[in-house]
C-alpha cells in the first residue's frame, strides 16, 4: 500500500502543469504584460534611486476632511488618482487601521496617463470625538506604500 501511495504521489506531481509566465493583462490593452514590466526595483546596487521608469500615483487630494457627523453615519469618499509614471500601475493591497474603514481599489493595471479611484467608507458606529482614518495602499511605486486619510469629528 505504501508503494502505491508513493507512486500515485509522483504521478500526480509530475503530471501537474503550471503557468510560470506570471503575465498580467489590462482590459483596454490586449497585449500581455509580464510582471517584469510592472515590478521594478528603482534602487541600484550603488544605492542610487532611479525613478524614471516606475508607476506614480498622483492624487487630486489625498486627505478628506469630512467635518462633523453623527455617530452611526457612514462617511464615503472617492479618492481619484492618475498614474503619472512611465510604467503600468498595479495596486496589490489597501489596508486601514481598523475594520470600521474599508477601501475598494482597482484590481487591474492602470496604464500611464490613466485614472483610477480608491473608494473609502468609514462607519462611525460606536465612534466619538476626533477621528483620523488612514488607508495604506501598496503598489508597484516608489515608495511602495501611499496613504489616503479621512479626518473629522464624530458626535454622539
Amino acid at each position: 500500500m505504501y508503494r502505491f501511495s508513493v507512486l500515485l504521489f509522483f504521478i500526480l506531481f509530475l503530471s501537474c502543469e503550471s503557468d510560470t509566465t506570471g503575465a498580467v493583462s489590462q482590459d483596454d490593452n490586449p497585449q500581455q504584460i509580464s510582471n517584469a514590466d510592472i515590478i521594478r526595483n528603482p534602487i541600484t546596487s550603488e544605492g542610487e534611486i532611479d525613478t524614471t521608469n516606475i508607476a506614480v500615483m498622483s492624487f487630486e487630494e489625498s486627505r478628506y476632511e469630512f467635518g462633523r457627523v453623527k455617530s452611526g453615519e457612514v462617511v464615503k469618499k472617492n479618492f481619484t488618482f492618475t498614474n503619472t509614471g512611465n510604467a503600468p500601475l498595479l495596486i496589490s493591497d489597501a489596508r486601514s487601521t481598523c475594520g470600521c474603514t474599508v477601501a475598494d481599489y482597482p484590481k487591474h493595471l492602470i496604464m500611464p496617463g490613466k485614472e483610477g479611484t480608491i473608494s473609502v467608507e468609514f462607519d462611525t458606529k460606536n465612534k466619538s470625538g476626533k477621528q483620523h482614518k488612514p488607508v495604506t495602499l501598496t503598489a508597484n511605486t516608489y515608495p511602495a506604500k501611499t496613504q489616503v486619510v479621512m479626518r473629522g469629528i464624530v458626535e454622539e
